[in-house]
């Protein structure tokens, strides 16, 4: 066995930083070989790394031996003595590559949500970065398309084994044989879907003419494109008038630098900003993109395909992924204040509480005192009024937000801190003038974090 790779596994996940911080994985295991050795693995490189894992699979539904498929990876998940999530879909045998790709993303998302899990891991190879530079290729893809699948993606995606050859990982895999007993998808044969043709007809017929070279070659491409890549999304960061911001799957940049430069740089800072957040613009739809940035007034929205929106809010060009109408529906209100701390989840937000002694209140904090109770955090709703703290009379909500310069999406979805039908507080925003406790008594400290627990 080639026990080198679990050690070359370990180092490649500390030199590129996939797991940041301790937290759980969750290993998409479809059954295949190369999927049952990133689960063998990661299992033996998890300690070091610092991180917990559990086993996902999903069943798409379309062949008929996918349930035994599905009981032996769940299987493999007791012996491995890791929790186990199944997803069953029921997409049927005619269910294209596209749609079965679109329904297991959207279970193993769903599933890491339900879980807790800090990353989903998946088990693409070198390979499949070879095959994916080929087909981008082919369908005309910009330059920074040709860098091909990145080791991260948003949301915690990390694909541990990019570096590996699927040879190699086979080699490992072959002792394990089985014990762990690979299942052959037939549609990876099938000459109906793109890649496998790519991997089964094109590829052969190139390596026959420049031998396994040309894998070095198509990797290398890969890797100078990447490189772009990073430096335009560098440039974001260090362009101070850009004024580039990435939180809660929202990317945004100042507008008004983008007015002055040249057409082409600016459609390349756009493309690079949509890609912080996963959304991936092709030439004709940056070009779109960027009249839209050049013309719409504030509070407008441009509709980027596949649910993903541009909006222009307060001199800024913000980029997001549209889920549907948020509302009090989707952010039903939670209880804060039991126990001596704690914290809970409202959308993106967290708060956090504790007992101490109250210290001196500030009307657009993160931070605030109140006095002791319980609480709950809810979206504002129409007639809700604030009086603000060292302020005079009772103001509107919603007039508040928008002077908070909250964009309009995201209104419903800011957090409102009330007690007893009374609103207390607007993180970061506005402290009312209720439940404020003197400075030195008895109190609960709140504090507002824009972004998941840890």
């Amino acid at each position: 066995m080639n026990t080198d790779l679990a050690t070359r596994l370990r180092d490649h996940a500390r030199d590129a930083a996939l797991f940041p911080e301790p937290g759980r994985v969750l290993l998409a295991v479809s059954g295949g070989p190369d999927s049952l050795a990133m689960l063998d693995l990661m299992v033996r490189v998890a300690p070091e790394l610092e991180i917990q894992l559990a086993v996902a699979h999903v069943d798409h539904g379309i062949a008929d031996e996918s349930p035994d498929v599905a009981e032996h990876v769940l299987g493999l998940a007791v012996r491995y003595n890791l929790p186990g999530y199944l997803v069953t879909l029921k997409l049927g045998r005619t269910a294209s590559e596209t749609a079965a790709r679109s329904g297991r993303y959207a279970a193993l998302r769903s599933m890491q949500q339900r879980t807790g899990s800090r990353y989903l891991a998946t088990a693409h190879h070198a390979d499949d970065q070879i095959e994916t530079i080929l087909l981008r290729i082919f369908r005309g893809t910009g330059v920074a398309g040709l860098a091909g699948i990145p080791d991260t993606g948003p949301g915690g995606l990390v694909r541990p084994l990019l570096p590996f050859r699927k040879e190699e990982l086979a080699d490992w895999l072959a002792p394990m044989h089985q014990r762990l007993l690979p299942h052959l998808d037939p549609a990876n044969a099938d000459m109906r879907h793109d890649r496998s043709w790519v991997r089964e007809e094109l590829l052969p017929l190139v390596r026959s003419r420049f031998g396994r070279a040309v894998d070095g070659w198509l990797l290398d491409v890969g890797r100078h494109a990447a490189a772009e890549r990073h430096a335009w999304s560098t440039t974001l960061r260090v362009v101070r008038e850009l004024d580039f911001r990435s939180s809660r799957g929202v990317a945004e940049v100042a507008r008004a630098p983008l007015l002055e430069y040249d057409n082409a740089l600016s459609e390349v800072l756009l493309r690079a900003l949509a890609r912080e957040v996963g959304c991936v613009l092709g030439p004709r739809r940056a070009a779109r993109l960027w009249a839209f940035a050049q013309h719409a007034s504030s509070g407008r929205t441009f509709d980027l395909g596949q649910h993903w929106v541009a909006e222009i809010a307060f001199g800024r060009l913000r980029i997001f992924k549209l889920k549907k109408e948020a509302g009090n529906a989707d952010h039903p209100s939670v209880p804060w204040g039991e126990g001596d701390e704690g914290w809970v989840q409202w959308g993106g937000w967290e708060i956090r509480w504790v007992h101490e002694p109250a210290g001196a209140p500030v009307r657009d904090s993160l931070v605030t005192w109140v006095t002791p109770g319980l609480g709950e955090i809810r979206s504002w709703m129409p007639g809700d009024r604030i009086r603000p703290f060292g302020g005079v009379g009772r103001r509107r909500v919603s007039r508040v937000l928008m002077e908070g310069k909250i964009p309009r999406s995201e209104r419903a979805t800011y957090p409102l801190v009330a007690r007893a039908g009374r609103v207390i507080w607007l993180p970061g925003i506005c402290r009312s003038d209720a439940a404020v406790p003197s400075v030195g008594e008895p109190a609960i400290r709140l504090e507002a974090r824009d972004g998941p627990a840890t």
